[in-house]
């Protein structure tokens, strides 16, 4: 068998399939086969800091996230009233029906605005702060948000209220932005899989906690409601005390800031074991091979001109954008009507409603295995195929629902087979899917751009899906079918395999457009 020697200037991935079955590398003065190395960096390189940066970011930045989502519906009503005692205490106003309506539309949209604001100026706040720097700045607006709502009823001023919800808001956007960027740059190549799933997770588990912490039985009342909008602050306090501990993105420091000694540093503290240096070497040969390509781009609008990355930046946006728009929030923002016209009483439909959050956090929790385990491809198209199915027997089962005593059953046996399938691909995948397929440069303002595709279309359907339903009735659920199936066929024509490869891999797939063949 012949013998090769790999050097900085040949990195392993760079081989072909042929040569890294028939050629060794020399990793501290032991000959090592390439099938060997591969298969070692195949299995999960774990070590404790990056156990506890997995942990401490997912449920001090990714859980406030969901938390503001999930807690702001439950005891809407008693907010309204104090927001109408307020102004006419303060102002000697008094408004109508329609004015709190009103106002209580802006008080949820003006979180989503924040959203999509907080996500625009990700990319660039990713690039000048680091990826590091941008969580802190997120735990800080995340902390001052808590602070507002605590003190709003107090203080008797709404304007505190719908502040917070906006600093909350910024927060949560600058979050899903850079989050699944920072964890997929941190891991190594067998875990990114697992590690991009986190930010989802954090984000399913937080409208859970928030559902369960605005409960009439916990903080859900008339005095205590200011306690449930701000009692996340425990987990972010909790969390971040260990901040000054986390490591920059090794990959940040050694493209962007081009501090290849520090980014070295890093990596030798993220990656620990026996298998360490050979982990260590791939990562470095990985990074000098995205600093070799031609092309660096990493400005927001030389990435949005540059015809290479148009194929990947549409399947980053359309895979946030479509997320939002398969009908998840709007079963959830509107689960308990819907539950209630498929025959529960308001008891029985707030409590389905919570157990429908319940299971989208169950299956949440199979990410990491199905992400370390099952390609990407198959999987998304997968979900986004049978999510289709369901999204559409749902409108099906809702517009016959009085014709059959069984009918009112079967509908929440599609919510909830629709939810359990969401969570295996939809859900999970749009969240990291823009780090595997762009390199280092660019990758800032293409997760930036997924992320406000996201908001956006949350927003989008959050303001349009009452009207909308109204107007068409069932068939309502016809159009997030259509998105589903839109997704599917996206996936299976134009997004490459990902799982276990790296980036500068996957980017040439994708660099003609519409033209390039995916493999």
């Amino acid at each position: 068998m012949e013998l090769h020697m790999t050097t900085q200037s040949e990195p392993l991935h760079r081989l072909d399939g042929e040569q890294q079955t028939r050629k060794f590398a020399v990793t501290h003065g032991t000959k090592v086969s390439l099938h060997e190395d591969s298969e070692v960096l195949k299995k999960p390189q774990w070590s404790a800091l990056l156990a506890l940066v997995g942990f401490a970011t997912t449920f001090g930045a990714a859980v406030p996230v969901g938390y503001c989502i999930g807690v702001i519906n439950a005891p809407a009503s008693l907010i309204k009233v104090w927001c109408y005692e307020t102004l006419h205490h303060r102002y000697g106003s008094n408004l109508s029906a329609s004015g709190i309506d009103l106002l209580w539309s802006s008080v949820v949209s003006i979180f989503l605005i924040g959203g999509a604001v907080g996500s625009l100026g990700g990319a660039k706040a990713a690039n000048k702060f680091g990826r590091k720097g941008c969580l802190l700045i997120s735990g800080g607006l995340f902390t001052l948000g808590a602070i507002l709502f605590f003190f709003c009823r107090a203080a008797g001023s709404v304007e505190m209220l719908l502040l917070g919800r906006l600093i909350v808001g910024l927060g949560s956007g600058l979050t899903t932005a850079v989050l699944p960027m920072y964890l997929t740059e941190i891991a190594p190549l067998a875990l990114r899989g697992t590690f991009g799933v986190l930010c989802s997770m954090g984000v399913t588990g937080g409208v859970v906690v928030g559902q369960v912490f605005s409960l009439r039985h916990i903080f859900g009342t008339e005095q205590l409601w200011h306690y449930a909008l701000s009692f996340y602050i425990i987990l972010v306090a909790v969390c971040y005390l260990p901040a000054y501990y986390f490591p920059e993105s090794p990959k940040y420091l050694y493209i962007v800031r081009n501090d290849q000694e520090l980014a070295r540093s890093e990596l030798r503290r993220l990656c620990k074991g026996p298998n360490a240096a050979l982990v260590i070497k791939h990562e470095i040969d990985e990074m000098d091979a995205e600093m070799n390509t031609k092309v660096q781009t990493s400005s927001f609008f030389s990435v949005l001109k540059d015809p290479t990355l148009l194929l990947p930046l549409i399947i980053v946006c359309s895979f946030h954008g479509g997320q939002q728009l398969s009908g998840i929030n709007a079963i959830f923002y509107y689960s308990v009507s819907i539950f209630k016209k498929a025959g529960l009483s308001t008891t029985d439909a707030e409590w389905a409603n919570l157990g429908a959050g319940c299971l989208n956090l169950l299956v949440a929790f199979l990410g990491p295995m199905l992400m370390s385990k099952l390609n990407r491809r198959p999987l998304m198209m997968f979900s986004s195929g049978i999510c289709s199915l369901f999204l559409f027997a749902i409108a099906f089962v809702l517009y016959y629902i009085d014709t059959s005593s069984s009918f009112p059953i079967l509908c929440i046996v599609c919510i909830m087979g629709y939810i359990f399938f969401y969570q295996l691909g939809l859900g999970p995948i749009p969240y990291f899917i823009g780090s595997e397929i762009f390199e280092v440069a660019p990758r800032s303002v293409a997760m930036s751009m997924g992320s406000l595709s996201s908001w956006t279309c949350n927003f989008i359907v959050g303001m349009a899906f009452p009207s909308l339903q109204n107007a068409w009735g069932a068939f309502v659920f016809l159009p997030f079918s259509a998105t589903c199936l839109l997704l599917f066929l996206l996936t299976k024509f134009y997004l490459p395999e990902t799982r276990g490869r790296d980036p500068s891999e996957v980017a040439p797939l994708v660099a003609k457009g519409f033209r390039s063949k995916v493999k």
